[in-house]
C-alpha cells in the first residue's frame, strides 16, 4: 500500500539511521547516516574524507528509511529524494550540535549536510506496521 506525504515524513521522523544514494566516480554508491529531520529536510553529518563528502556538494541524492519486521513479514519503506548543501550558518550548527548527528563521525573535518527533500514516496510492506 502506497503512503502519502504526510505518512512518509511521519515515519521519517520516528527513524535515526538512513542511507544516502549518491554517485562516487560514476557509480552508484550507498552510506549509511544518522540523521534528523527538520520540516521537509534531512540533516546529517559525514567525515571530510569520505566519498559521500567528496560527493555531495548540490548535488541530488536519494535518501532511504526502512523498518522492517521480517518474522511477521511487515514493515514500511520511505525514499526520498532532494538536492544537497552544507549547512554553514553558525546558529544553526550550534543548534544542531549533539543531537543525534555524532554518532558515528569524529574529527574537525566533518560537515552537516542537508537535503531538502522535494519528492518522497513511501509503501506499507506485507502485513501493518
Amino acid at each position: 500500500m502506497d503512503l502519502d506525504r504526510e505518512e512518509c515524513f511521519r515515519l521519517l521522523g520516528r527513524g535515526m539511521v538512513g542511507r544516502v544514494a549518491f554517485t562516487d566516480r560514476a557509480m552508484p554508491a550507498v552510506q549509511p547516516v544518522t540523521y534528523l529531520l527538520a520540516g521537509e529536510e534531512i540533516v546529517f553529518r559525514i567525515g571530510g574524507g569520505s566519498p559521500l563528502a567528496a560527493s555531495v556538494r548540490h548535488t541530488v541524492v536519494a535518501f532511504q528509511v526502512d523498518e522492517i519486521d521480517t518474522e511477521c513479514r511487515s514493515g514500511w519503506t520511505v525514499c526520498g529524494i532532494g538536492e544537497t548543501s552544507h549547512v554553514v550558518d553558525p546558529a544553526r550548527l550550534a543548534a544542531l550540535a549533539g543531537r543525534r548527528l555524532d554518532w558515528w563521525v569524529t574529527g574537525s573535518d566533518s560537515r552537516v549536510i542537508s537535503v531538502r527533500l522535494r519528492l518522497v514516496t513511501g509503501r506499507r510492506l506485507g502485513g501493518s506496521a
